[in-house]
């Protein structure tokens, strides 16, 4: 049997931000003020093109993307991530429940669109992890002025394959885990589906042996102090997408992002024992128009910027770095 060899994760600290606040934001559908709290290392410049980080979930705050920040440790490039709406330190809504219509793709793009301007942004790089992933690809079909290259990590192209993946993968789970994880006589907030849930993370989610790092559990955290946004875009798990992004697939809009739109390229990247296999990400790399290259972390599951950090920095960064 071959040995399976764990995630040597986060080896070295990273700084803190350089600098922190928020902008305001009025909700397009409603005009509701929210403000939008984000961090930024390094300092924003004409002369470097900045990183902007898009967190998953939808609704888990951003604390565990914090070791991409080494990209400027090592780098010099600016690197700025925030919370959007609904979690996280920027305005929460936990009067709009299940609200469908409200917690939209369309409200994270206006959200994206009003971050950038308020800052001053005109040219940026922006990398999306998981449900941020897929908010940057729908964000590049829009042709936005300024994108230069866009890096989108673990993210599905399409909700129903990604179910069906995360279905196969429950599948392969030790007998007495499947059984809890497939019974419907344990409610998903049950202490014994929350403990078989956790196995299927360890495998599929952070492959980190001991606890898991601080960073995730810390957006954990976040989300389950509110996790209004998730049910209402997700719903109760990956295995039963129930909300908004249920039928969501941006595939048939790929060909959208081009060399001139995205004149830097893409850089698509996944684990190889990721919740988003092969399968869930591979029309990022046949129907894009523009340049893709693809890696796959072999010790990595869902975030290699936890469990394989100092290649994760090394990939990114030389990328990002790379005049084109």
């Amino acid at each position: 049997m071959d040995t399976i060899i764990p995630a040597p994760g986060q080896t070295r600290p990273y700084p803190p931000p350089t600098r922190t606040g928020t902008v305001l934001f009025r909700i397009p559908s409603s005009s509701d003020l929210a403000e939008t709290s984000y961090s930024i290392w390094g300092n924003l410049s004409p002369k470097k093109i900045p990183l902007i980080c898009l967190h998953g979930g939808p609704g888990i705050p951003h604390d565990y993307l914090l070791p991409i920040s080494l990209i400027n440790t090592d780098y010099g490039i600016p690197v700025l991530m925030y919370d959007q709406i609904g979690c996280g330190k920027s305005t929460h809504f936990p009067n709009k429940p299940l609200d469908t219509s409200f917690w939209t793709p369309a409200l994270f793009m206006a959200e994206l669109d009003n971050l950038i301007r308020s800052l001053g942004i005109t040219t940026y790089d922006l990398l999306g992890h998981s449900w941020g992933g897929m908010l940057a690809a729908e964000y590049a079909l829009t042709q936005p002025a300024g994108l230069r290259k866009l890096v989108l990590c673990d993210a599905p192209s399409d909700m129903r394959t990604y179910v069906g993946v995360a279905q196969e993968l429950r599948a392969m789970l030790p007998a007495e885990v499947r059984a809890i994880l497939t019974n419907d006589q344990f409610p998903i907030e049950s202490p014994e589906y929350q403990t078989a849930l956790l196995e299927f993370y360890r495998r599929h989610l952070c492959r980190v042996e001991g606890p898991f790092p601080q960073e995730l559990m810390k957006s954990f955290a976040g989300m389950a102090e509110d996790n209004t946004v998730f049910l209402a875009m997700n719903g109760p798990s990956g295995f039963h997408v129930t909300g908004g992004l249920k039928d969501w697939s941006v595939v048939g809009g790929l060909s959208r992002i081009t060399e001139r739109t995205v004149p830097g390229g893409v850089l698509l990247i996944n684990g190889h024992f990721d919740e988003a296999q092969d399968a869930c990400v591979l029309p990022y790399f046949t129907r894009v128009k523009a340049r893709v290259k693809w890696v796959q972390f072999a010790l990595s599951s869902g975030m290699p910027q936890l469990e394989e950090t100092e290649k994760f920095v090394r990939v990114v960064g030389a990328f990002l770095s790379t005049h084109n």
